[in-house]
């Protein structure tokens, strides 16, 4: 059980030192202090406080207590004498994920090198946990895919600390909007989502629903190139409809808002989706409506996703580079940890046409 308080109290010390609430040559507050504070004995307070002096984070003064040590310093001399490359998605074993790590881990192991993953499930804490183990595990460098993107970086302090220590890191599927200097591989959303949506004016579809979760920049940028294919038809621009979501939110609400526009008089011809797992269960809602796939509702989705393909009527969907992706990631971070220039990348898209889209029947000729 001490063990456990000790390592609580390790932990706790080192996220205040890091995120800058004790600064370095500050005094630390005092052993009886510290108990005090964390309801723990003597014992385990020194217990921590001998690791944070063996890890660097702080020095004693004799008879005049501890003091917050230079420890970026030290970190920025680590000596790197592990194969291990960090890669840290959102998710891992499920949608589009597995196929880009294939693509990732077979470069690598063709390199000597092995993989430490971790997945955030799109939550910041996770995502601090995640790169605060493999900052512990010294990786030789890290495949990031951040969390939230869209949303102010709530771990902006370990992404410094990984430049600060020199560490080779790249992102994927998006890169942050925060002054961090990262190369990344994404593809060009905005540009496939505006095809899209052009595509199905282009087939009549004049009032068409967008579903986009906007807490990561992917479906961001989905959605401005949803609203710049239909301000590009100013005649029907006022017929735009969209219902905007995040991660962490209950869906049931969020489904209740499109039943309630499918089952309206005006209701859309078609519908957008963030993404293919999104247009699959929305699939499932038109049809308890009694509504006919794409008789009545065209539904369009974005990656590619495997199930994709075995769902009646096969979805139309935008591909997804995955393995490329993967293989291209790969290949990047094993270049920058050989020294050599990286440049950022943006895959343009293609529109794969399926059976889940039709002319408008409402269109006159």
């Amino acid at each position: 059980m001490s063990e456990i308080k000790y390592e609580k109290v390790k932990k706790n010390l080192i996220d205040k030192i890091e995120s800058g609430i004790y600064k370095v040559g500050e005094k630390l507050p005092t052993e009886s202090e510290l108990m005090k504070t964390y309801q723990v004995s003597r014992y385990t307070i020194r217990r921590a406080a001998g690791e944070l002096e063996n890890k660097h984070y702080i020095y004693r003064i004799q008879g005049g207590g501890m003091y917050v040590d230079d420890w970026k310093k030290a970190k920025s001399k680590r000596v790197v004498d592990t194969k291990m490359i960090g890669i840290v998605t959102t998710h891992l074993a499920d949608y589009i994920f597995p196929r880009i790590i294939s693509g990732i881990d077979r470069v690598l192991s063709q390199n000597g090198y092995s993989l430490i993953l971790s997945n955030t499930h799109n939550n910041p804490q996770e995502e601090r946990k995640a790169l605060k183990r493999m900052l512990d595990n010294n990786v030789a460098g890290l495949i990031i895919e951040p969390t939230q993107s869209a949303l102010p970086n709530k771990n902006l302090d370990l992404y410094r600390r990984i430049q600060e220590n020199g560490i080779p890191a790249l992102l994927i599927n998006s890169h942050t909007s925060d002054p961090i200097d990262m190369p990344y591989l994404e593809v060009d959303d905005l540009l496939a989502e505006e095809q899209i949506t052009n595509y199905l004016i282009g087939l009549g579809h004049k009032k068409i629903l967008g579903m986009f979760q906007v807490d990561d920049m992917q479906g961001v940028n989905r959605l401005k190139g949803y609203l710049n294919a239909y301000m590009q038809h100013p005649t029907i621009s006022y017929l735009s409809q969209s219902i905007m979501y995040q991660s962490t939110e209950d869906m049931d609400p969020i489904f209740q808002k499109a039943i309630m526009a499918l089952q309206g008089p005006d209701r859309p011809t078609a519908i957008v989706c963030y993404n293919d797992e999104l247009a699959i269960r929305m699939m499932n809602i038109v049809k308890s409506l009694d509504l006919k796939i794409p008789e009545d509702i065209s539904i369009v989705g974005f990656d590619n996703y495997i199930l994709g393909k075995y769902i009646t009527p096969r979805l139309t969907t935008v591909d997804h580079p995955k393995e490329r992706m993967g293989v291209d990631a790969a290949n990047m971070i094993i270049k920058m940890i050989n020294g050599e220039a990286v440049e950022s990348k943006q895959y343009k898209l293609n529109l794969i046409k399926n059976n889940s889209v039709i002319k408008n029947v409402m269109v006159k000729n």
